[in-house]
């Protein structure tokens, strides 16, 4: 079997998304696993080349991981005719302009989501991308995880019938950062630092609906501060501007109807901290990042209304697990493997910049939703 060296410029990866889900998880995995095996007696070894402003993370990012290239260069290392592929996993608003020159410089593009600020910005992508004749991914994992890829099964299988609705809650509580550390970042809490739920969380749903169940073609959003101040990785106070909590409803092509609230500031009383709960004339379930649990009609029971006396039924027992049948590996890492295949053997792949694109358009839209309180149409996107 011979080796093909696929040489991977990645910015960002000093970051907790980007070291732990693209790096370690994902390239690092496929390397210890002894590259990706691409089926015609050849072997995909990616070698990864770290980006990034910071001198001293990117070398202490590498002495941990035995890895010998990094650059604070990014115009450097994309001059690099060896380099194929520019992956971004940097702070959105730095994003398009890194991108633009890596397309320029001819390199394959894999990036993290949101690709752009706005929608304008992200159509600029998808069109230079295209032009330009390089390929394109937009990281898209929620699809590949193991509970919404049982949940695709069962649509597939026809389990539900007619789907009516979806519900999705997204969420946990992040500390303020005053008497313990927050979990994520300050600058998710500014607007002008292109913080907030709507602008990282929108994106998400909107390939997870357009996958699953159809294209969204209206949103009607309500978005919230509920946290007004927070203290920063210094320990500083400092006034969050972004909203943290989003509660939307979205019509989706064929009738469904989604509601899906995103928080960090709501405690956890669910099994997982996504869940979606899809309701079909022959059957529900309740699909997880890793379970999913079904109740089909037959099986459904007759609860009645009674508000005098305790509760006598033990409601959640009620549903059936949905078994593994196959082994799942990490969603970040099978995308990663797909995006691979189709750069170097030209495979099919559908999550591209234009598919990214979409994502920025809803989270713009439910941010206007907001703003004017009103129902909005979303229109589809093209180049």
């Amino acid at each position: 079997m011979t080796r093909r060296t696929v040489r991977i410029a990645m910015n960002g990866v000093t970051g907790r998304m980007g070291h732990r889900q693209h790096l370690v998880r994902s390239i690092l995995a496929l390397r210890e696993q002894g590259g990706l095996d691409l089926g015609n007696g050849e072997t995909l070894w990616p070698e990864p080349v770290l980006v990034g402003r910071r001198e001293h993370a990117l070398r202490a990012l590498a002495e941990q991981h035995g890895l010998t290239e990094w650059s604070t260069d990014l115009d450097a290392v994309l001059a690099d005719e060896s380099v194929e592929i520019y992956f971004d996993a940097q702070v959105t608003s730095a994003r398009v302009e890194a991108i633009r020159k890596a397309v320029a410089a001819g390199k394959h593009i894999y990036t993290e989501k949101p690709t752009a600020g706005d929608l304008a910005g992200a159509l600029e992508l998808a069109r230079l991308a295209s032009e330009k004749g390089v390929k394109h991914g937009v990281v898209q994992d929620k699809i590949f995880l193991p509970g919404l890829l049982k949940l695709k099964r069962l649509i597939d299988g026809g389990f539900f019938g007619e789907i009516l609705s979806v519900r999705g809650e997204f969420g946990y509580w992040v500390f303020e950062g005053d008497w313990q550390d927050a979990q994520r970042p300050s600058w998710n809490y500014r607007a002008e630092d292109g913080g907030g739920i709507v602008v990282d969380m929108f994106p998400h749903w909107e390939y997870v609906l357009h996958e699953l169940f159809g294209r969204v073609t209206s949103v009607s959003a309500h978005v919230a501060t509920h946290i007004p101040q927070r203290w920063d990785e210094q320990g500083k106070p400092y006034a969050a501007t972004a909203d943290d909590a989003a509660y939307g409803i979205f019509q989706l092509e064929g009738g469904t109807i989604a509601q899906i609230n995103s928080s960090w500031a709501v405690r956890v009383n669910r099994d997982e901290l996504v869940e979606f709960q899809v309701d079909g004339t022959h059957g529900s379930a309740v699909a997880g990042l890793r379970n999913c649990r079904v109740q089909h009609r037959s099986a459904t029971p007759k609860p009645v209304w009674n508000p005098d006396i305790p509760a006598t039924e033990a409601f959640r027992d009620q549903w059936q697990e949905v078994p593994d049948n196959a082994g799942f590996d990490n969603g970040f890492k099978a995308q990663w493997e797909l995006f691979l295949k189709h750069v170097v053997l030209d495979e099919p792949y559908q999550w591209d910049l234009l598919a990214g694109a979409r994502g920025v358009q809803l989270a713009e839209l439910g941010l206007r939703s907001a703003a004017e309180g009103r129902r909005l149409e979303v229109p589809e996107v093209s180049l």
